[in-house]
């Protein structure tokens, strides 16, 4: 037996929610020290909520109706507060059924994904470090940064977790990092100095998950280093805002303008293919880069960078 969960959750969802495939945004990489998925079909998340560090222990099963039974377990002093954001995490505040897609391929996406909800975690500095360490690299150089960094200065996770789980570290720790030991995990200075500089912020920050999306965007995008694709990055996740678009992505308006048109587009291309989904934005590019669906390959791969070598 593991340990006892020092809280729980017994929830009927009134919407269908597929856990792995809502909760897998908040993924950094296969090896992700602070997100596990099990055999059982189980995710487990560590956060450093407002009352400590916690592990979240989250499954589904079908209830016999149109809705779905949630098991919450948590461990640690955040415990209690994992347990009550739940709902919020599986999208409770999410109107799915306001999307009315008139592209074949988006309600077709709809259809065969009717468990994708849009949750929010309200941790916005969880949310800001990993986008700010994947700004302008490829995914594996800023997962890898966010694996070293974790196994360094993170926590091990409370309770009964997967080998390896850590918790983020407070504000104060990101703050004191030192150049080498930035440099040793393979992230550049501008980029260590916004992460410093966030959480330098990281009490106002935290209050953006509350405010509305133009206001959020404002706030983040005051913090140097931080630009519309980064701030996109955090409301996605942090605040769930469905209509968060990542305006200077790698992939994305490739992938939008191919699913949308049949052709590859760029920022102002993608912008308006996705003009009639307003509200909505960013849940069709969720869908599109979760149907896995890929344009065929033209140009070199985007190479990843070792700054340790530097």
């Amino acid at each position: 037996m593991g340990e006892p969960a020092v809280a729980e959750l017994d929830w009927l969802a009134p919407f269908r929610v597929d856990i792995r495939l809502t909760l897998n945004v908040h993924r950094h990489g296969a090896h992700d020290p602070t997100f596990r998925l099990d055999s059982s079909g189980a995710v487990w998340r560590t956060s450093l909520t407002p009352a400590g560090p916690g592990t979240l222990q989250l499954s589904a099963r079908q209830d016999g109706g149109p809705g779905q039974r949630i098991r919450g377990l948590a461990w640690g002093p955040g415990a209690h507060w994992l347990i009550a954001q739940v709902p919020y995490l599986l999208g409770v505040l999410d109107t799915p059924e306001d999307f009315r897609p008139v592209h074949v391929r988006l309600a077709e996406l709809a259809r065969r994904l009717p468990g994708l909800r849009i949750g929010r975690t309200d941790r916005v500095l969880e949310a800001l470090i990993p986008a700010v360490l994947e700004q302008k690299v490829v995914g594996r150089e800023a997962w890898l940064a966010w694996r070293r960094l974790m196994t360094w200065y993170g926590s091990p996770a409370p309770g009964p977790a997967p080998a390896g789980m850590r918790v983020m570290p407070s504000p104060a720790v990101w703050h004191a990092i030192p150049s080498y030991v930035w440099h040793r995990a393979g992230v550049e200075p501008a980029r260590a100095r916004t992460i410093a500089a966030a959480a330098r912020r990281a009490g106002p920050l935290e209050a953006v998950s509350g405010l509305p999306g133009a206001n959020a965007d404002r706030v983040l995008q005051s913090l140097p280093g931080v630009g519309p694709w980064t701030a996109a990055e955090v409301r996605q996740r942090a605040c769930g805002d469905t209509d968060a678009v990542s305006v200077g992505d790698y992939h994305l308006p490739t992938l939008v303008g191919w699913t949308l048109a049949g052709a590859p587009a760029d920022d102002a291309g993608m912008l308006e293919l996705l003009a009639p989904y307003a509200g909505h934005r960013y849940r069709v590019t969720r869908l599109i880069e979760v149907a896995g669906q890929r344009p065929p390959r033209r140009g070199p791969r985007l190479s990843a960078r070792d700054y340790t070598a530097f």
